[in-house]
């Protein structure tokens, strides 16, 4: 009667490479769909398909994902803002028209060019109208429309510029206001130029400008601001104090 060793048919039931994977490439009998730290090679699970990864990569975790390190933890994701040519050319336009505007107003002011007064002739205007020290307004009035004006079409300071220009619009539309809106005797033109000069003072002079990348070129708001409150005293100061 042939006999059998317990021990031997235990050991070599256990020892064969078949009990635990067939040859024909079928399921491991022990292989609950997870991987074994430090045993052999085994093929991720997939629940949803109920059947095996053989492409051999394990998909990590969104939040595996999330802390893994990158070269600049300040990158951000979203689209970076992009200039366009739009408002460029915009600001240009408004700057030439309103700039463009005050320089043949100052050199009618100040050289008397182009049927202006001149400094004389201006002058007593203005002290027909109430103003005292009616030579240096004039002179500070002209000089302001003149230089505003160039500095504006350039593009060069452009919020002092534009603040300089509201100023004197500012009090011309204060000793008009009475002749109503319409013209002749109204303030529809100085409030149009008032509001250009408004636009340029808080839009920035765009990138075709000398401002372009200067530190009010990059903070129009603020910039803005301070040269706003200039204006606006200077326009208070000459309104009630020189009249």
């Amino acid at each position: 009667m042939a006999t059998h060793d317990k021990g031997s048919s235990t050991s070599s039931a256990f020892s064969d490479d078949s009990f635990y994977s067939s040859s024909g490439g079928g399921v491991h009998h022990f292989d609950d769909g997870t991987d074994r730290v430090g045993g052999s090679s085994t093929q991720p699970y997939d629940s949803s398909t109920k059947a095996f990864d053989n492409t051999g990569y394990t998909p990590l975790e969104k939040s595996t994902e999330d802390s893994l390190p990158r070269d600049d933890p300040f990158e951000d994701d979203r689209k970076k803002f992009g200039w366009t040519a739009g408002p460029d050319l915009g600001l240009l336009g408004l700057r030439a028209v309103l700039g463009g505007i005050f320089v043949l107003h100052g050199l009618q002011k100040v050289f008397g060019l182009f049927g202006g007064p001149g400094i004389d002739g201006f002058a007593q205007s203005l002290e027909k109208m109430g103003y005292r020290e009616s030579v240096v307004l004039a002179w500070v009035t002209g000089i302001t429309e003149l230089a505003g004006g160039g500095l504006l079409v350039l593009g060069l300071f452009t919020p002092l510029a534009a603040a300089g220009l509201l100023a004197v619009m500012a009090n011309v539309i204060a000793l008009k206001y009475k002749g109503g809106f319409f013209g002749p005797n109204g303030v529809e033109l100085e409030l149009a130029l008032a509001g250009m000069a408004f636009a340029a003072l808080f839009a920035g002079p765009g990138r075709a400008a000398l401002d372009y990348n200067r530190s009010w070129f990059r903070h129009p708001v603020a910039a803005g601001f301070i040269a706003l409150l200039l204006g606006a005293g200077g326009a208070a100061v000459t309104f009630f104090v020189f009249r």
